[in-house]
């Protein structure tokens, strides 16, 4: 059988996002509850990051652990990949001593390098392009307070980073409308999906939105960059007032940390729609779900 990546959101289909987020609400209902099945038991994760971490790698390794499997943390200092080893290579060897890899990274091609070799499951646990893991978390989060995302309206404002990239492959899949406002020069990947338009003022993005996302301007490796991008998306920073032109029940998201006082005022991010707290907590329930799919081939 064809070994199943997750490099982007688009290696799962419809049904398959559908099935990680209803598990993953039945997942958490049983932690609440005290409820913690054994589903990993003697299975083994490895974790791979050039990147810096706090959610991804808490969350993997603690839904890992917590269904009775074992994680081991690498980074290019613990690995052979510092001193030269190709990551083809690397992937091989891999496949031969543990069950499934999260690769947390800067270029995709790394990643899909990484994949090509593979003989397990390979999860994208953030690259420069895509972040799938993070868009799960958040449409189980949706789910869980509005219902169905089919057919609503999410705007995007800030910067067309990874998370605005896959949150065009989500509108795509799921069918819901993305509104996305970005500075000139910022713009994501070709947006050519249906029902994905690109605005001009943040505000005209908002209008009638049901949900209001957004992400640091400077992402990890644009260190450099930092004052000329403060400068540049000033005008998309998300206050009370931007958010006042949303629907008046719209949910406010950001994947964290947050700068605020940059792309969220304090108000939006401590206001009872922000919604930040228990989308960082989904990433738990969203990959547990995730790796059963993967290491089970199903969810029960």
């Amino acid at each position: 059988m064809r070994v199943k990546h997750v490099l982007s959101l688009e290696d799962l289909s419809k049904e398959e996002i559908l099935q990680v987020v209803r598990r993953a609400i039945q997942m958490k209902k049983w932690r609440a509850a005290g409820h913690r099945p054994i589903i990993f038991d003697g299975l083994v994760m490895a974790l791979i990051f050039d990147k810096s971490s706090t959610r991804t790698r808490v969350s993997f390794e603690a839904a890992m652990g917590e269904a009775g499997g074992t994680t081991m943390f690498l980074t290019e200092r613990d690995s052979q990949l510092g001193r030269g080893e190709s990551v083809s290579d690397t992937a091989k060897v891999l496949s031969k001593m543990v069950d499934v890899v999260v690769i947390r990274t800067f270029k995709q091609s790394t990643i899909e390098c990484f994949a090509s070799s593979s003989e397990i499951p390979v999860i994208n646990g953030l690259t420069e392009e895509y972040h799938p893991c993070q868009l799960l978390a958040d449409l189980l989060t949706f789910q869980e307070y509005k219902g169905e995302i089919a057919g609503r309206t999410v705007a995007w404002i800030g910067d067309g980073n990874n998370m605005c990239n896959t949150y065009m492959q989500a509108a795509k899949i799921l069918g819901f409308n993305l509104n996305i406002a970005v500075p000139p020069g910022y713009e994501p990947k070709p947006i050519g999906y249906q029902g994905v338009r690109l605005f001009d003022k943040p505000k005209k993005a908002v209008l009638g939105a049901d949900l209001v996302v957004t992400d640091v301007w400077s992402s990890m490796g644009q260190e450099t960059e930092e004052a000329e991008r403060r400068a540049i998306f000033k005008p998309y920073h998300v206050d009370e007032k931007l958010m006042s032109q949303a629907n008046p029940e719209a949910l406010f998201m950001h994947c964290l940390p947050a700068h605020v006082g940059e792309e969220v005022s304090e108000g939006v991010l401590q206001n009872p729609q922000s919604v930040v707290w228990e989308e960082a907590g989904n990433r738990l329930h969203a990959q547990k779900a995730l790796l059963e799919l993967l290491l089970k081939g199903s969810l029960a």
